[in-house]
């Protein structure tokens, strides 16, 4: 099939989702990916900072091939050597060290909110303005858009308070008028809001005021974990230990995998029957899962996302307002809203993505872009500029 005939096929069966790129996309390879017409596109998206290894990395592909032969699935109900694998590697790269295996991320960020309030024996949640945690409807609760909130007002989970996003204060008078606080949930970046960043000491003094009233710290790193950042956890950057970390995308390399991290203490009090999933853990995605962390651990690929940041800021900083983020996390402020710029320079060869804030556009690059992407993602952005004033 053609684009067109791919795109009148999905409009007309799939129910809608996403506002679509007009683009049919039927291979990729690295940086890469090609459309049905054999249009190549650099791609900074990665289909929602999902390929953190680029598209088809040989060595997940190899170790997803040779499981397909081995066992299909089984479910966590029976011991697995792929599972035990993965875990002792995950283990070992994060700073937590007990792990729940499911498929997604909004499901690992509903297994954390069940986790905090039963261990906690209360069910406030605070999360903050503008963060995005998922759409099923425990975590739909702790996301801001009103939008996505709205219609299932009645039926989503009581007792959720917002915090202004890096301010201590706002969350420090929270806890101290509700006394209901199992968990202060946030993406230490948020990603969909348009890279926004706290600093350093709030993330600091979360940890000591959720320490001063018994609340559990979440952090939700299904964008900024897997080294995205230039460490596995961004935690690491801040000196500090969250009691629950969520990880998904980057995990499986395109393999639909999530992962909670949870505090040896924590996972103490967690009991039989208290989780479940029936294809969590999946020999498939635990093998996608030791493939990516071990090209990602004897690549020094983490090492280089802060260079990666940093070469691309030098490359495009003369054309904007400003670039932000961390790592192959990017938020590029342009005068120009996103929206009129992104589908111009998906006509030049590059798929990037917009965000909440209209003057923020955001790239995604793998980690393992390397300078020959970054002068061809500059000289797109570059001929694009030329024609608006960013």
């Amino acid at each position: 099939m053609n684009t067109q005939e791919i795109i009148k096929n999905e409009d007309t069966f799939l129910i809608p989702t996403y506002k679509k790129m007009p683009v049919a996309l039927v291979r990729g390879q690295g940086c890469y990916v090609w459309d049905a017409d054999g249009n190549r596109y650099l791609d900074f998206y990665g289909g929602h900072c999902v390929t953190a290894l680029g598209h088809c990395p040989p060595h997940v592909v190899h170790a997803i091939q040779k499981q397909s032969e081995q066992l299909l699935f089984y479910s966590n109900v029976v011991y697995n050597d792929t599972r035990a694998q993965a875990a002792q590697l995950l283990a070992e790269m994060a700073p937590l060290h007990r792990i729940f295996f499911c498929n997604s991320g909004t499901e690992a960020i509903e297994t954390a909110l069940k986790i905090a309030r039963k261990s906690t024996g209360r069910n406030g949640i605070i999360s903050t303005a503008n963060g995005f945690h998922g759409r099923t409807l425990g975590s739909l609760a702790a996301t801001w858009n009103p939008s996505y909130r709205t219609p299932f007002k009645e039926v989503l989970a009581s007792a959720h308070y917002f915090a202004e996003f890096g301010n201590l204060e706002s969350v420090a008078s929270i806890l101290d008028k509700k006394h209901d606080i199992a968990a202060v949930l946030l993406e230490p970046i948020q990603s969909i809001a348009g890279i926004v960043e706290g600093a350093s000491d709030y993330f600091q003094g979360l940890r000591k005021l959720c320490d001063q009233h018994d609340v559990h710290l979440i952090f939700d790193e299904i964008q900024t974990g897997v080294g995205r950042t230039g460490t596995f956890s961004i935690s690491e950057q801040f000196g500090i230990i969250p009691d629950m970390i969520t990880l998904a995308k980057s995990l499986g390399s395109g393999i639909p995998v999530g992962a909670l991290l949870l505090s040896d203490s924590l996972s103490d009090e967690v009991r039989y029957g208290d989780q479940g999933s029936t294809f969590g853990g999946g020999m498939i995605a635990m093998s996608a899962v030791i493939a990516t962390l071990e090209s990602i651990q004897h690549n020094g690929l983490m090492e280089q996302a802060p260079k990666i940041f940093d070469q691309i800021a030098t490359a495009i900083q003369p054309l904007v307002r400003d670039v932000h983020g961390r790592g192959c996390l990017i938020g590029i402020r342009t005068e120009t809203p996103s929206s009129e710029l992104l589908p111009v320079l998906r006509e030049h060869g590059v798929l990037a993505g917009g965000s909440a804030d209209p003057h923020v556009m955001r790239l995604m690059p793998p980690l393992i872009t390397k300078a020959e992407h970054i002068s061809e993602f500059a000289e797109a952005f570059r001929n694009v500029v030329t024609t608006a004033h960013v």
